[in-house]
């Protein structure tokens, strides 16, 4: 056994399940105590919501937390974001333009001010509108020279965010940071804006049995050797994951 880098989703994915999340979290402290492991949450909560779910479910502490869907990267239980990051993200952003062209869509219902942040715009869009809307916003902003994209998941959550941010890319930064090779690298999720997960390299990849439909669309029109389908769900179907790849 040697160290490995963890990466997983909060919601419906390391969390949903509490006696396999007791059993997981035992299982990668054990890991982490012996040979090195990094263990790393990857979630589109903000801060304030994090901090309700670990209070909430008792979670370990991680070794890097990153939120609002990769925007911001805490490391070593720091409360302000990594500032290197933070400045990979400032190259073709800019929030006050990106608040001006989102203002023309009526449909867009922004959500609620803890949700926002310094590289994350983030709305309420409900599946019956989005198909139509969504390529007139991301022209909108693209013609207005902004390098960004849009990330929808969960058929109603709209993320707006630089396009040199997503979960994918923050995991690649902290895997290149703590020198990781892609083999001995695993990310865990469930939806839609856990994509960027999955295709960012060839990072093993676990899919909980109880991923939602646009991400089992993806993974099965993109089919990978290095991508695993749990039959367990939540932390049951990382657990089923990490044995199927060798990690435990």
């Amino acid at each position: 056994m040697s160290r490995f880098l963890f990466v997983t989703d909060l919601d419906n994915t390391f969390v949903g399940d509490d006696d396999a999340l007791r059993e997981l979290s035992q299982l990668l402290s054990k890991h982490r105590q012996e040979h090195g492991t990094k263990i790393v949450y990857a979630t589109g909560r903000s801060p304030v919501l994090y901090e309700e779910l670990k209070q909430e479910r008792n979670l370990m502490e991680p070794d890097a937390l990153v939120l609002s869907v990769g925007t911001e990267i805490y490391l070593d239980k720091r409360d302000t974001p990594d500032t290197d990051w933070s400045k990979k993200l400032s190259e073709g952003w800019n929030r006050e333009v990106v608040l001006s062209k989102t203002a023309e869509f009526s449909e867009l219902k922004p959500q609620p001010d803890t949700e926002q942040g310094q590289f994350k715009v983030s709305f309420f869009v409900e599946q019956s509108v989005a198909a139509g809307i969504l390529p007139q916003l991301e022209s909108s902003l693209s013609e207005s020279g902004l390098d960004v994209k849009l990330i929808y998941s969960s058929g109603i959550d709209l993320d707006i965010v630089p396009s040199s941010s997503d979960k994918g890319q923050a995991m690649q930064f902290l895997r290149e940071k703590w020198n990781f090779v892609s083999e001995r690298t695993v990310a865990c999720g469930d939806s839609g804006n856990d994509i960027a997960l999955f295709a960012v390299g060839e990072e093993r990849g676990i899919l909980v049995g109880n991923a939602r439909p646009e991400l089992i669309q993806w993974h099965n029109e993109n089919p990978v050797n290095h991508r695993y389908l749990a039959k367990n769900v939540c932390a049951g179907g990382i657990i089923e994951g990490l044995k199927y790849f060798g990690f435990l």
